[in-house]
């Protein structure tokens, strides 16, 4: 069976069609919008954005927004 390449996913956000390079989670018990390195597949609930989008990311009032890397000495 030939390898197949995964299809490319896009960023989330309306009318942007950069490649995504991140994942957003939405932690609501903890009041955390968790932005992390694109996961392996495309999960509910979850969004996909550009580096752009990424790295803009606001909270809403009294949130957090918590950047995870992996590693940040790459950064």
């Amino acid at each position: 069976m030939p390898h197949r390449e995964p299809p490319l996913r896009l960023c989330s956000k309306n009318s942007c069609q950069t490649p995504a390079s991140a994942t957003l989670t939405y932690v609501y018990a903890d009041q955390e919008a968790v932005v992390g390195p694109l996961s392996a597949t495309k999960e509910p609930h979850t969004y996909d954005l550009c580096q752009a989008h990424s790295e803009r990311l606001t909270a809403p009032v009294g949130w957090s927004v918590v950047r995870y890397r992996p590693y940040p000495e790459a950064s």
